[in-house]
């Protein structure tokens, strides 16, 4: 029997040890985290709409008709009018034929997997994709393989010596949660098409935040249904509520529905969720200035980083990972900025690849300036107070 103890104080010493915080009140920069007042730059609520007052009105007045629970998954009676409604306003936001409700992206990108591939099929996925991802990629049964990051060639060339039987299926973020760059979709999408693979994008870091009407990476790149066949978007980030949703043709939605098992074994989210989901999609599409807001925002973080000599990882997104390298002064970093009111926290190994510790930095529409110009001026102490030997 494993000693969990040991491994557990093992994991404290090599500074890898994660520990909960617990939040009061909204999700908001301004929070209370363990009785402490703190500016937080960890949130992945990009537009401020977590706490919005129009998706707040929403849910509760939506809780009032539908309750807090679905009690059911959507093929028993679990499917409101709510849920229906919002699938089809987002598969008009995202300009594909259909779209299907999830409870979470990770049960969202099991269920692609697992419908689409199975034995004899082959799943390639980038190497830096989200944990869901790999984990689906392994579960579903198929032959698995991991390509260089944001590599075509070498996920051309992995292609290329596959046998000629079975389904292919490319998987890949469409900005990477822990760097926040973004995967060379074109470019993928071209290979995908000449070796007859099914493309899927994880777009959870990018919906409504890039392009211009806010509907993602493909929109960024300018892709459309027939080039990337599968968008998965959650609904927890950009969006500020919960849950997520499957985009492409209306064979696709129909095949997930018959046999996805983490959408026909799993209890609706609740139908009051998905009305404030349809408030703060309604956000997004007319309120343009919080995009602007947040990528100047972006924009004044990285020129002040780069006055203080802070190594950036190559990102236009509001995921702005300030690299560190050693575990331990990336720990070290982020208790010196939480001693000065600034939730900032440090990503790890196995999160990360080793030797590339971090702190993760994470903007929104609802930061000041002066929030951010405070978040600066920390880092620049904290840099020079935990510098390396």
């Amino acid at each position: 029997m494993r000693d969990l103890a040991a491994q557990l104080e093992a994991r404290r010493k090599q500074g890898l040890y994660r520990a909960r915080r617990i939040l009061e009140g909204r999700q908001k920069p301004q929070q209370t985290v363990d009785g402490r007042e703190v500016v937080a730059f960890c949130s992945n609520d990009y537009l401020g709409l977590a706490a919005h007052p129009k998706v707040v009105a929403a849910f509760r007045k939506a809780a009032g008709v539908y309750g807090v629970g679905a009690g059911a998954a959507h093929l028993v009676n679990g499917h409101t009018r709510a849920h229906h409604a919002l699938e089809e306003e987002l598969a008009a936001f995202t300009n594909r034929e259909r779209a299907l409700l999830f409870s979470t992206g990770y049960m969202a990108n099991l269920g692609v997997a697992q419908a689409l591939a199975g034995r004899g099929d082959h799943v390639l996925e980038d190497r830096l994709n989200h944990a869901s991802l790999i984990d689906a990629g392994l579960v579903c049964g198929a032959r698995f393989q991991r390509y260089r990051h944001a590599t075509g060639v070498d996920l051309a060339q992995r292609l290329a010596s596959l046998d000629a039987t079975g389904e292919r299926l490319v998987l890949t973020d469409g900005v990477f949660s822990m760097d926040g760059d973004l995967a060379p979709l074109p470019e993928l999408a071209r290979i995908a098409e000449a070796h007859g693979a099914w493309l899927m994008v994880d777009d959870a870091h990018g919906l409504g935040v890039l392009g211009a009407t806010g509907a993602g990476s493909l929109e960024h790149f300018g892709l459309d249904a027939r080039r990337v066949p599968i968008l998965m978007g959650t609904l927890g980030k950009a969006f500020g509520t919960a849950g997520a949703f499957v985009a492409g043709s209306e064979a696709l939605i129909e095949t997930l529905i018959q046999s996805a098992r983490t959408y026909v074994y799993t209890t609706a989210m609740p139908g009051a969720l998905a009305e404030a989901t349809r408030a703060s999609l309604r956000i997004v599409q007319d309120d343009t200035k919080r995009r602007e807001t947040l990528f100047a925002l972006v924009k004044r973080f990285r020129e002040g980083a780069a006055r203080i000599g802070l190594r950036l990882m190559d990102s236009i997104t509001p995921i702005q990972p300030i690299l560190v390298g050693d575990s331990a002064r990336a720990m070290a970093l982020s208790d010196q900025l939480l001693e000065q009111g600034l939730l900032v926290p440090a990503i790890r190994p196995p999160t990360v690849p080793e030797g590339t510790a971090r702190l993760r930095v994470t903007l929104s529409a609802a930061h000041t300036r002066g929030q951010v110009d405070r978040l600066l001026e920390a880092l620049e102490t904290a840099h020079e107070a935990v510098a390396p030997d």
